[in-house]
């Protein structure tokens, strides 16, 4: 097993490729208490249809990979995996994104009896017709739920009118409609199709025995078969958005508003994804920033009340959200438009920001969870771990940052304004 340092955090991690195509990291931290597992497959609700080697072309219900990830925790011995992990006070829990499907267990005891259990129980499908049908109406209560909530609503809005075609457009549990067509022959064939370890990884952080660890890894996994990657369906997505204005009520008080930004990642130049998204996220940050000229106007001004941004990578694009609770919709997208489109941005507040964005990688080095998901990521969007994250920060150039902002299109831009329904 190939041990490496994360430079200037002096944290020692281990990388395994298994034979099969699972991969392994393991960051051992002996100083602390707890510990921190994650079991992904790369396989979330981005992918619907596709066409597995020497077969026909699968389409299934919007849906089904969060539909599959709660089906998991039946299984076929009767034992609930919530159970078996809380009686030696272990958490556990599972989540469903666009791109991926984890399985998580974290605590303090018995570390190679919950790793082991948790790599078993997610190798161990139990699908029948009438545990799906069951199942249908529990997830279709929780999608009921989200739709009622107002944030919710405005981002399916937004996303709805930022893409053309790409599954993003869709909630990741899918519809109620959807939902129900779902079959135990859907899920078997995705299981088998994607949980598959050539298509899975496991990150492990904390307080543990990277050798006891890696032991049970290759008893549990290494003889498990690797089904080949089907092909899956491309997307021939349109640069421009989808829908540029938008504006609907809804059962609020207080209007929202929400703004994205779809950005080609070609359009950036050939730098690395991490790179880029390290200028583009620096670049909405001092725009945006608590300490920004921008959230002083809009607060002194009393055009916000609260606001939230992302930035998401989505196939062939990267995407920046902005969603805020405003008294005053139009004029507050008047002003973040405006802030985007004069690039406001000094070298001070760039070296500043560099040294924050240092000191929180090293405020994160103390914790497992924070250790284990940059990993995850790195895995996810990068293909491999980057352990000189300090050093690429210490590297961005603001001549760079200036050179990169040039080239986005400032103009492909989507808004949608919800108001109560007064």
């Amino acid at each position: 097993m190939k041990k490496k340092i994360f430079k200037g955090l002096d944290i020692e991690y281990y990388r395994e490729t298994l034979e099969n195509g699972l991969e392994v990291v393991l960051i051992p931290m002996l100083d602390k208490k707890n510990y921190f597992i994650t079991y992904a497959t790369k396989f979330g609700s981005d992918i619907t249809t596709f066409t597995p080697q020497n077969s026909e072309e699968v389409k299934v219900p919007d849906g089904v990979a969060h539909f599959l990830e709660h089906k998991m925790f039946e299984q076929e011995d009767g034992v609930d995996p919530f159970t078996f992990f809380s009686k030696s006070g272990t958490g556990s829990n599972a989540s469903t994104s666009y791109n991926f499907t984890q399985y998580i267990c974290y605590g303090t005891k018995k570390f190679t009896e919950n790793l082991r259990y948790l790599i078993r129980f997610v190798n161990s499908p139990y699908y029948t017709d009438e545990n799906v049908e069951k199942e249908k109406g529990i997830i279709a209560q929780e999608l009921n739920m989200y739709n009622d909530m107002p944030d919710f609503q405005l981002e399916m809005r937004l996303r709805q009118n930022l893409y053309h075609t790409l599954p993003r457009r869709v909630d990741i549990g899918g519809s109620v409609e959807e939902i129900y067509k779902i079959t135990k022959e859907d899920l078997y064939t995705c299981y088998n199709n994607f949980y598959s370890p050539n298509n899975m990884f496991v990150v492990i952080g904390g307080n543990f025995n990277h050798k006891e660890a890696l032991k049970i890894i290759y008893e549990e996994l290494e003889l498990k078969e690797n089904k080949p990657y089907p092909k899956v369906e491309e997307f021939n997505e349109k640069k421009e958005v989808r829908i540029k204005n938008d504006k609907f009520k809804s059962s609020i008080e207080v209007s929202k508003v929400a703004l994205g930004l779809k950005i080609p990642k070609n359009d950036l130049g050939n730098k690395d994804e991490f790179t880029k998204m390290l200028y583009l996220k620096m670049f909405t940050r001092l725009l945006f920033d608590s300490s920004s000229k921008f959230k002083e106007k809009v607060i002194e001004e009393k055009l916000m009340t609260d606001m939230y941004t992302e930035w998401e990578n989505a196939y062939k694009y990267l995407t920046f959200y902005f969603m805020a609770e405003t008294e005053s919709p139009n004029e507050l997208l008047k002003e973040v438009k405006s802030e985007l489109e004069n690039k406001d941005v000094n070298e001070e507040d760039f070296n500043r920001m560099k040294k924050v964005w240092i000191a929180n990688l090293v405020r994160k080095s103390d914790d497992p969870e924070s250790m284990v998901y940059d990993a995850f990521d790195d895995i996810l969007y990068n293909n491999e771990i980057i352990p000189d994250k300090i050093d690429k920060i210490r590297a961005l150039d603001f001549k760079e940052l200036k050179n990169i902002i040039k080239k986005i299109d400032f103009s492909n831009i989507s808004t949608v304004v919800m108001t109560p329904n007064k």
